[in-house]
């Protein structure tokens, strides 16, 4: 058995409507399905191949630190989404005026990234991989 793709990412959101309008603003994400649980909404929102199962949870905190969290507790540091339309990407970005992270727009050998936070505070890369192809052509160190 092999993993094709990641299917999906749950997560909690303080409000359902406007974490579903950013991403629909940012991304193209459109909501495929809802309902309610516990009294709150939740659905799936899709962009492409990309979704989100996103749960409004109004009461729980917003985490909306730089470093990786408390003592002996692990989060999910950022997840990125790929990206192959740099100039629809820059159009996004002027119309909508995020803040971006880690000095703005980041060079990597192979590919370009920008980091934003969407309203509940997860961190979001933006990648794009030069001819939309990524590559590893790096030597691992020995252990």
């Amino acid at each position: 058995m092999q993993v094709k793709h990641l299917d999906h990412l749950n997560l909690s959101v303080a409000n359902f409507e406007e974490t579903a309008g950013w991403y629909q603003r940012m991304f193209g994400f459109e909501v495929v399905e809802r309902g309610i649980q516990d009294g709150e909404p939740w659905g799936v929102i899709r962009g492409g191949d990309a979704m989100l199962c996103i749960y409004q949870r109004p009461n729980w905190k917003r985490y909306d630190k730089d470093e990786l969290g408390e003592a002996g507790q692990h989060r999910i540091a950022h997840f990125a989404f790929r990206i192959t339309d740099r100039a629809a990407w820059e159009a996004v970005l002027k119309r909508e005026n995020p803040k971006l992270y880690y000095g703005g727009i980041n060079e990597y050998p192979h590919s370009t990234s920008w980091y934003v936070r969407d309203p509940n505070g997860y961190s979001i890369e933006v990648a794009l991989w030069n001819n939309d192809s990524p590559s590893f052509q790096h030597v691992l160190a020995e252990a």
